[in-house]
């Protein structure tokens, strides 16, 4: 006989260290002299995105294309300290440290831009590679001109920024306080079916809505909850760890099996958007707050 069932996981989760552990990114941005931004981050991206998400905040950040951000990640050498990727964190503290960079960096060049178009710098902006003013549209310059000017002129055409997400700790006696800087929130709802001879189950559906701040990239929200849900079915139906009499029989991760796309059930992520202001543009994180439910 089939049964089906239907299970509801909720969950908060901090975003970054807490608890008044060091919690904080740097970054460096250069705009070159044909108007591309290349970024130094020392976070690390481990196939969840994080360096595309860089590109995307420095993009808006400096007005510029996407396609004209290169970054350079993870290498201690000559990428300044990030921390790990890890907490959820690279969006929201790696994120401000980019986002901070790019911002001083294009202050420092519309310091250029207002002397060359003779007009206050508090009215010119940079978007879609274009610094006009918002007071009068015939004034404006291409960004690309603007740093090639720089260059030639010899005006500060780089920045660098350090981000600390570090938050107070709670009180020790009697254990409250807010320890995190901000909160992710989630609900997943499973639909399941089991055969009640073989014991046999299959996840038919998964439901999975999660508050993420702002989106900066919702295909990359999407795919982390996705992976995330087949993750979290792994944990609970497939990865055995026996042990006998403390011995442990499972000697490695190719003694047990792990989902593949094909165990995938149907998985609807639902992104809610939330702006609390301290993340870049309003993200936040999505990483573990995925699947803990």
């Amino acid at each position: 006989m089939k049964k089906r069932g239907r299970g509801i996981g909720c969950n908060l989760y901090g975003v970054g260290y807490g608890f008044s552990r060091p919690d904080h990114a740097a970054a460096t941005i250069e705009v070159g002299d044909d108007g591309t931004a290349t970024i130094l981050s020392g976070g690390c991206d481990m196939g969840q995105g994080a360096n595309t998400i860089m590109c995307q905040i420095a993009a808006e950040a400096l007005g510029i294309p996407y396609e004209n951000v290169r970054i350079y990640s993870s290498d201690s050498v000559f990428t300044p300290d990030s921390l790990c990727s890890s907490a959820s964190r690279q969006t929201f503290v790696g994120g401000r440290a980019v986002q901070l960079a790019a911002e001083g960096c294009l202050s420092h060049m519309l310091d250029h831009a207002a002397e060359l178009l003779k007009c206050p710098k508090e009215d010119l902006i940079s978007r879609n590679n274009m610094v006009y003013s918002v007071k009068d549209n015939s004034i404006a310059m291409p960004f690309p001109a603007l740093a090639m000017q720089c260059h030639l002129d010899g005006k500060q055409f780089m920045d660098f920024a350090w981000y600390d997400n570090t938050t107070a700790d709670v009180d020790h006696d009697t254990n409250q306080g807010d320890a995190y800087a901000t909160y992710i929130y989630a609900t997943q709802v499973a639909d399941i079916e089991i055969d009640t001879d073989t014991g046999d189950l299959t996840v038919l559906r998964v439901g999975a809505a999660h508050d993420v701040g702002i989106a900066i990239n919702p295909m990359l929200v999407e795919q982390q909850i996705e992976g995330a849900v087949l993750q979290g079915m792994g944990y609970g139906m497939m990865e055995d760890f026996i042990v006998d009499k403390g011995v442990p029989k499972t000697t490695g991760f190719n003694k047990f099996l792990i989902p593949t796309a094909k165990d995938a059930p149907d998985i609807y992520p639902m992104i809610v958007e939330s702006d609390v202001g301290r993340g870049p543009y309003g993200a936040k994180g999505v990483g573990e707050g995925a699947i803990i439910p």
